[in-house]
């Protein structure tokens, strides 16, 4: 009778040592699940798998182009989920030499009534091609308002490095176009609901 009354005694903090281990197992999921998500762009930027393109190019080396060979660039643009602006590329593609800058435009225009801001991603196809495309100044490092029927055209400059393998006679660099706008309303609209939750 006794050792059943120690039994159940001990249960309630066993249970609670199973409880708190659960809590801190989904605590330690979440908080790498979130952490994965900027790790993964640091992997991609620097291998260049799933296309993505890495940040400003800085070389302080003036390098010579290489007149023998021509890389064809193609560019795209698209529209991301909601997002209502006229997005393109002023020039559908263009023949560089390895080694030479080059600059290009995009167009935007804001259609609706409302000032807006867009944040364009960029891929790059074959992935292959992303350690060897440079960008020196580009509208995707920045955020881009826009008024009101306003619009704009927005530069790049980049160079494909002269070490791009002798296979890769094509690149295509594709832009997504986001509305930042959204994005920011939906933040902090759950920042308010969360609030909201702790104070009630």
């Amino acid at each position: 009778m006794a050792e059943q009354q120690a039994n159940s005694a001990g249960a309630p903090k066993g249970n609670a040592r199973v409880v708190g281990w659960c809590m801190v197992s989904v605590v330690g999921m979440f908080a790498f699940g979130f952490a994965m998500v900027p790790l993964y762009d640091v992997f991609c930027e620097i291998t260049g798998i799933n296309g993505k393109t890495g940040g400003r190019y800085e070389s302080t080396e003036v390098a010579e182009a290489d007149v023998t060979r021509t890389v064809k660039v193609q560019f795209l643009a698209s529209n991301g989920p909601g997002m209502t602006w006229k997005f393109r590329p002023v020039v559908r593609s263009v023949d560089v030499h390895p080694g030479e800058p080059t600059t290009v435009n995009f167009y935007a225009e804001n259609p609706t009534s409302e000032p807006m801001v867009g944040q364009a991603v960029p891929s790059l196809a074959p992935s292959e091609g992303t350690l060897y495309f440079h960008k020196t100044e580009c509208f995707c490092f920045n955020q881009q308002p826009l008024e009101a029927g306003e619009s704009t055209e927005m530069p790049l400059i980049f160079i494909v490095d002269k070490d791009l393998p002798a296979h890769i006679t094509k690149l295509t660099l594709s832009y997504t176009l986001y509305d930042q706008g959204k994005q920011v309303s939906a933040a902090q609209n759950s920042r308010k609901e969360t609030t909201t939750n702790d104070n009630g």
